[in-house]
């Protein structure tokens, strides 16, 4: 696998990019607070190289993450577009007009499921199930949707899974996403369709969102993000450039005993899975 080169900041490199592609949980902030630093980056970017795409796996419409991140404390001066996997999902749902789906997801998804212009029926009903997730993410697991997906996979209903994401940081606590029951669903034999990081259809809106006022798409956009199945893979099928950040998902795995990015741990990290980065960093600085 290629070296990675660890940064200070992204001023180091930014002058050879002409967009950004930035996840938003892990990278921008982890729930609870933005990180420091990523607000005058982002800005930083915007102001003196190109357009800055929020890209994330949010199982939500795009519409909503502006005041969620607002709340957190982004200015809206620090990006210019988001583009989630919600906006991809009901892309995917629309293509399948006049199935019957089941809904599976916490009530926090609601503003996805009322977007989304299609029949939600009983499991027992249904011909396609959507999921944006467990209905108690806090405390469930994907094992406990076991028995009620057993019967499901059996008559090969194909599950859309809004959220490709197989775990957050949630503050200091790690919940799962509807990316693992898209795994728990697969390996009973179900058939899974999955539309954000790292899978195509979630870039293609991200660089039709990287045109401003109608000019050209990006020429050489940065991946930015913290996880490693979905933000460095995702840029490696795509082939774009790739920063790893060592504050999200992986901050134990790719971090040594001094709290810093380790980069034998972190090479060892994306061997694993692999993948590469070009570029890594403790956490989003310009």
């Amino acid at each position: 696998m290629r070296d990675t080169r660890p940064l200070s900041g992204l001023s180091e490199i930014a002058g050879d990019y002409d967009a950004l592609l930035c996840d938003a949980w892990g990278v921008i902030h982890n729930g609870h607070a933005l990180f420091p630093g990523a607000a005058e980056a982002l800005t930083r970017f915007r102001q003196e190289r190109g357009p800055v795409i929020v890209i994330t796996n949010a199982p939500r419409l795009s519409d909503v993450i502006p005041a969620q991140l607002e709340r957190l404390g982004l200015p809206a001066e620090a990006y210019d577009d988001i583009v989630t996997s919600g906006d991809a999902t009901r892309a995917e749902v629309e293509r399948r007009t006049g199935m019957a789906f089941f809904r599976l997801g916490p009530a926090k998804d609601d503003g996805l499921f009322d977007a989304i212009e299609t029949a939600f029926v009983p499991l027992e009903d249904a011909e396609a199930i959507l999921c944006t997730g467990m209905l108690d993410d806090m405390n469930e697991t994907p094992d406990d949707y076991r028995d009620m997906l057993a019967g499901a996979a059996e008559r090969g209903l194909p599950m859309i899974c809004a959220n490709p994401d197989k775990v957050v940081r949630y503050g200091d606590k790690l919940i799962y996403c509807a990316g693992a029951l898209g795994d728990v669903y697969e390996a009973m034999g179900g058939k899974v369709i999955l539309a954000g990081k790292p899978h195509e259809p979630i870039y293609h809106l991200a660089l039709e969102a990287a045109a401003v006022g109608g000019g050209q798409p990006p020429r050489r956009p940065l991946v930015i993000g913290d996880g490693v199945q979905t933000d460095i893979l995702g840029a490696n099928r795509q082939g774009f450039d790739s920063v790893f950040v060592a504050d999200g998902i992986f901050s134990q795995e790719a971090r040594g005993e001094n709290g810093r990015l380790d980069e034998r741990k972190l090479a060892a990290l994306l061997d694993e899975h692999g993948v590469h980065a070009e570029f890594a960093m403790d956490g989003l600085r310009w």
